[in-house]
């Protein structure tokens, strides 16, 4: 196939209705079929990128493994096609402006006025052809966040549009819409869908397929008479009701033939549909998986999103252990030394949550010395690495005060210090070290049995480094700095071998885990949390 395929997925009536998962659905679909299929996502909001959002407005902040700070949505992406994604795959309003104000500035528009038509247009244009035209995907599939309706969407509809009227054949619009139920007339109900269809086809786009989200099901009629009023093929309207797993979501799709009826839309042959064999072993052992791991997550956002690639990374990995994963949210700012066992006492494996800042450090702490002295399974990402670090000089080294400088400025014990090249900068936005940086681990270590091989490469989103001149001390107290950066000796991993499972890492894996290859450090906590 030489040309590259567009596929442009549009939300509708509300926000949340899962654009994301519908896109990496078809995109695996498509993939099963042979085809080469990248997803990227553009957000209409002004911010650069998510990585100064609080997790409250938006989620978790994903990172990519050439360090760009993007939206959760790619998570999904990555987990349903094991795909890498970039920089490229996530564009924001800011970045778009930003990039024509640059050029403005630099001159190259000839003294032109600038305009949102052509210049913003064409320049989201640019960078939707852009995976497709630098590495030849057969599909490229554009999520477009928000809803039709919005003011900041409609520089999008209109790039969407052009790109319609250009590409023919080689583009076509996936709506996705919702249906909601009234409970009192007992009816569901299809207007909200007609007047979204409305105004997409107001900002001169007619969608090519609709799918209708929902939480009961839809009947032949009522998906006949929104192909009538939307003017869309009857074949062409899909439902996606509620399923008790995201995972489950491709499979529902392929049997609407979903992928087919994109294929026909682009006189693409249809042939053999897929049989998905290790997707639906994967389903098939969540479905048969009897017992539960109770797995209890400690962290500071009340919001499943906050931390939504971690109980990811746990459901697959429970999955692979023949377990349901039973996930409790332990909100750090209330745990205390007396409410600790309570807490605690009923979970196999306790996970200390990445984050910033000095809320809810100390529960962490807290939760830190009783796994310790009780042997529970533990891991402890990123700043979660980091507190266990200080956790056990303040309680083992005897260093009472030690502390990050994050969290302390004065503190005496600076166990976990920024780094040196790190100190003269003031801006917020992308001045961790983000992104992909190799880590070697040492042979005969927990670290080392989880991933059986000595050199891994990871993902990092942070700004502070635990200080190297308390190796000695901590090797000769009882933890183990057990991974390295081997370019700069920087600690990545450390772990206690005397107890089961207690193991820290500085990088984000839960990033790379994906549906067919779960990651290896979640499939052996888990697995030590079983035993």
């Amino acid at each position: 196939m030489a040309e590259t395929k567009y596929i442009f997925v549009t939300g509708g009536v509300a926000s949340s209705l899962g654009k994301g998962i519908i896109s990496s659905s078809i995109g695996k679909l498509l993939q099963a079929r042979g085809y080469s299929v990248t997803i990227q996502k553009f957000d209409p909001y002004i911010n650069i990128d998510p990585g100064t959002l609080n997790p409250y407005e938006h989620g978790e902040c994903y990172v990519t493994v050439d360090g760009h700070e993007a939206d959760l949505d790619l998570g999904h992406y990555v987990r349903f096609l094991g795909i890498q994604t970039t920089k490229a795959n996530n564009i924001t309003t800011g970045r778009i402006y930003k990039s024509v104000i640059d050029k403005e500035r630099h001159g190259d528009y000839l003294g032109k006025t600038i305009q949102v038509i052509p210049h913003i247009t064409d320049e989201i244009k640019r960078n939707m052809k852009l995976l497709g035209s630098k590495y030849g995907f057969d599909f490229v599939i554009t999520e477009i966040g928000g809803t039709v309706g919005d003011i900041e969407s409609l520089p999008y509809l209109e790039s969407i549009r052009q790109m319609k009227w250009e590409l023919g054949k080689n583009a076509v619009c996936v709506h996705l819409t919702y249906v909601p139920y009234l409970a009192a007339a007992g009816e569901l109900k299809t207007k909200p869908t007609q007047h979204s269809v409305k105004e997409l086809q107001a900002a001169g786009i007619q969608p090519d397929v609709l799918v209708l989200r929902t939480e009961h099901e839809l009947s032949a009629n009522l998906k006949k008479k929104v192909a009538l009023f939307c003017n869309v093929d009857e074949k062409a309207v899909v439902q996606s009701e509620d399923v008790s797993s995201i995972y489950e979501v491709p499979i529902k799709m392929q049997e609407q033939n979903l992928d087919g009826v994109i294929l026909q839309k682009m006189g693409l042959p249809v042939g053999e549909t897929p049989k998905l064999e290790s997707w639906r072993n994967f389903l098939e052992r969540r479905r048969k998986a009897k017992s539960s791991v109770k797995i209890g997550l400690v962290g500071k956002y009340d919001l499943q999103d906050a931390y939504k690639s971690i109980l990811e990374a746990i459901s697959q990995a429970a999955t692979y252990n023949d377990r349901k994963a039973d996930i409790h949210f332990i909100n750090s700012e209330l745990l205390t030394e007396e409410n600790v066992e309570q807490e605690l006492k009923e979970m196999n494996g306790v996970i200390i949550c990445p984050g910033f800042g000095q809320r809810g450090i100390e529960g962490k702490f807290v939760a830190l010395k009783y796994c310790r002295t009780h042997d529970v399974p533990t891991l402890g990402i990123c700043l979660g690495m980091q507190c266990m670090a200080i956790e056990f000089a303040r309680n083992v080294l005897g260093l009472a005060d030690a502390n990050s400088k994050e969290m302390n400025e004065k503190t005496p014990y600076n166990i976990i210090d920024i780094m040196e090249e790190q100190k003269s900068i003031t801006n917020m936005g992308g001045t961790m070290r983000l992104g992909a940086y190799e880590c070697l681990i040492q042979p005969g270590t927990k670290a080392f049995s989880a991933y059986g091989k000595e050199h891994i490469q990871e993902r990092h989103r942070h700004r502070y480094e635990f200080n190297n001149e308390y190796i000695n001390a901590f090797e000769k107290a009882g933890m183990k700095c057990s991974g390295t950066n081997p370019e700069t000796g920087l600690v990545e991993v450390i772990e206690i071998p005397a107890l089961k499972w207690f193991v820290g890492v500085q990088f984000h894996p839960e990033y790379s885990s994906t549906v067919i290859t779960p990651h290896p450090l979640f499939l052996s906590f888990i697995k030590a949390s079983l035993t």
